[in-house]
């Protein structure tokens, strides 16, 4: 009887655990998704009142504060970014997993720099960034100066993200292609990639949501030009979307023109996630 009425009071007592765990997951969960709808409301209820026509005109000039040379400044950045970062990050993931041999240093070496630099303030890599590409190597603040200072500040994201994914893929996967034939290129880019896709799709949407929201880091070096019209060109001076938000609200006189800018900024970040969101569903369930 005594033996019972312990395993009977253990049952309960993990069962109680259990139930605030549960209450615990659930509170953290409602306090995360409250904070999201609050700010959310906060920015649309200030922001779309002032929303005007005069803010998405062509031409930027002090009158109208338009804001579109920012918005395809972003667009163009983060585009930029993304190719050059992509590649290098996957394939730098694809010689540690599926390469290196297992224990090496090097492995080791870049997994600890990885975790230390996604650690580091942004305006760390902005100062970083001013020093490199701005003095050093002459660029001046240019968007391409900006670009590659981002690269840097999303690789570790790429990489790391990238990683997983791979290491998440079932080794039955590698060993059915091999029994079949295949060279280990073709088992890596044929077998392994398109099974870890949906894990690769989710860094990569990580790290266009940090650029899209990075102001620190281009302040110092893409610089705070908003400019008249969308040049395009990346040897120039840009502004981007956050950066010009950061503008609007630093010298006080055009508050209302920031909020309404993040607004826009808001809707494109939320609009970027969905859709990136979508098309990792869309693959995932394709290779599966």
């Amino acid at each position: 009887m005594t033996a019972n009425a312990s395993v009977n009071t253990a049952k309960k007592d993990l069962h109680l655990g259990s139930k605030l765990l549960k209450i615990a997951v659930w509170v953290s969960g409602a306090i995360v998704a409250s904070l999201f709808v609050i700010l959310v409301a906060f920015i649309l209820i200030k922001g779309i009142p002032n929303l005007s026509l005069d803010l998405f005109a062509w031409k930027h000039t002090t009158k109208n504060m338009s804001m579109m040379p920012a918005i395809f400044n972003t667009v163009e950045m983060v585009l930029l970014t993304l190719l050059i970062a992509v590649p290098i990050g996957v394939l730098a993931a694809v010689y540690m997993v599926e390469y290196a041999k297992k224990g090496s240093k090097i492995v080791a070496v870049v997994r600890l720099t990885t975790e230390t630099l996604q650690g580091i303030p942004s305006i760390i890599f902005g100062l970083f960034g001013m020093l490199i590409f701005v003095y050093s190597f002459e660029w001046g603040k240019t968007m391409m100066a900006g670009v590659m200072t981002l690269v840097l500040m999303i690789l570790p994201v790429i990489i790391r993200t990238t990683e997983e994914a791979l290491l998440a893929v079932p080794d039955s996967y590698r060993e059915g292609s091999f029994s079949l034939g295949a060279g280990k290129v073709r088992t890596v880019f044929r077998i392994v990639m398109p099974a870890a896709v949906p894990g690769i799709l989710s860094g990569i949407i990580l790290a266009t949501g940090r650029i899209f929201g990075e102001t620190a880091a281009l302040v110092f070096t893409s610089g705070t030009s908003i400019g008249r019209t969308f040049t395009g060109d990346p040897t120039g001076p840009g502004c981007t979307l956050a950066v010009y938000l950061y503008i609007l609200w630093n010298e006080g006189l055009y508050t209302e023109q920031a909020y309404a800018v993040s607004v826009v900024l808001l809707v494109l970040t939320i609009g970027i996630n969905a859709l990136s969101s979508y098309l990792a569903k869309k693959v995932g369930k394709k290779n599966g």
